[in-house]
């Protein structure tokens, strides 16, 4: 079979390799991913129910405390996950590590329940913010979390930290001041 040597069939070789290319985009390398062109931005409605998965999603991580669960506490953390703590807790490992004891003997001691949940605009990610309670139900704390949808559909937690309520003046016994 003879090839060609004029210099458009070539250049028309190229345009085509392109063309499928751009109709098919490539997977980025080592990530599994592909290239998207931006998608609209959703609806109040999606975000809203968005905003209402998360909200789930943390109720049911809180839970997860409260059933003395350390496994299924575990399957919430995305594995770059921060704790802000002192020191702070990076990665799934250093997460699980830091709280294994938290889940040891018949009670709990703390909770905490969602409060206020916001989903950005593309969808990706979530804060949610709400109020800790030591084992007497007296709320001792704030907690403020980041929410990561993931490639499997599931919202999980990448950033997480707690602050002391206090008594501010223009505040609620035990609410947080600004």
């Amino acid at each position: 079979m003879q090839r060609s040597s004029h210099p458009l069939v070539g250049l028309a070789l190229a345009c085509l390799v392109l063309l499928a290319l751009l109709a098919s985009p490539p997977s980025l390398a080592g990530h599994g991913t592909q290239l998207h062109r931006p998608l609209p931005p959703p609806t109040a409605q999606a975000l809203a129910a968005q905003a209402e998965e998360v909200r789930a999603t943390e109720a049911a991580f809180a839970h997860t405390m409260a059933a003395r669960d350390f496994a299924a506490f575990s399957a919430f953390i995305a594995p770059d996950a921060v704790f802000i703590d002192e020191p702070a807790l990076r990665g799934a490992e250093a997460v699980r590590a830091g709280w294994k004891s938290l889940f040891e003997g018949p009670k709990a001691a703390f909770s905490w329940e969602p409060g206020t949940v916001e989903v950005l605009g593309s969808g990706g990610l979530a804060m949610s913010y709400g109020p800790v309670f030591n084992a007497k139900g007296e709320r001792i704390s704030t907690f403020y979390s980041v929410w990561r949808r993931e490639r499997d559909g599931h919202w999980r937690i990448v950033f997480d930290h707690g602050c002391q309520s206090c008594k501010c003046a223009g505040t609620g016994a035990g609410e947080a001041g600004s």
